[in-house]
């Protein structure tokens, strides 16, 4: 695994994943160095955001359900404008 900087690192060094869950951490690592060397083969980041998109809510539907996903994914819009989805945002 490489050791530069993940592309999901948080800029400010805090974060969801600093409570208690590294197992969370791990695996965005894993696919950050995925995606990175995706982009390397000439990977467009927005084809890779689809797939992934893709790939993750099949896997909860698998996993949990389509209504437990579909309700999953209705806290996103706020979640998003609230800025939880922003590496660059400074938490204080």
């Amino acid at each position: 695994m490489s050791t530069t900087k993940s592309l999901f690192s948080p800029s400010s060094g805090t974060g969801p994943f600093e409570r208690g869950q590294a197992e969370r951490q791990l695996a965005l690592e894993y696919l950050a160095e995925a995606w990175n060397d995706a982009e390397e083969d000439g990977i467009e980041s927005a084809s890779l955001a689809h797939a992934s998109l893709f790939a993750a809510l099949a896997t909860f539907v698998r996993m949990h359900g389509d209504e437990a996903t579909a309700d999953l994914i209705a806290q996103l819009p706020d979640r998003i404008r609230n800025g939880e989805y922003n590496l660059d945002r400074i938490l204080q």
